[in-house]
């Protein structure tokens, strides 16, 4: 993809400075919501959201959790 539509950012520009931007990762490789979105919270803390974008971050990390591994915490 070298669509333009990576080379843009509505509300900021914190995305800018990658080589990647997020999103364009997470559609590359056909992430889903929750792993896109920890990863654009772990990725944009130092720039915009700080310790609430990592706290974000964990949130998702605990829906993948239960989403893909909740039958092993049942096991233990």
């Amino acid at each position: 993809m070298t669509s333009k539509v990576w080379d843009k950012q509505h509300g900021g520009n914190h995305y800018q400075k990658y080589k990647i931007q997020p999103s364009k990762f997470v559609v590359e490789n056909e992430l889903l919501y929750p792993e896109g979105c920890a990863i654009k919270y772990i990725i944009r803390h130092r720039d915009k959201g700080k310790k609430q974008d990592l706290l974000k971050a964990i949130h998702f990390i605990e829906m993948i959790i239960e989403r893909d591994y909740a039958e092993e915490s049942k096991d233990s």
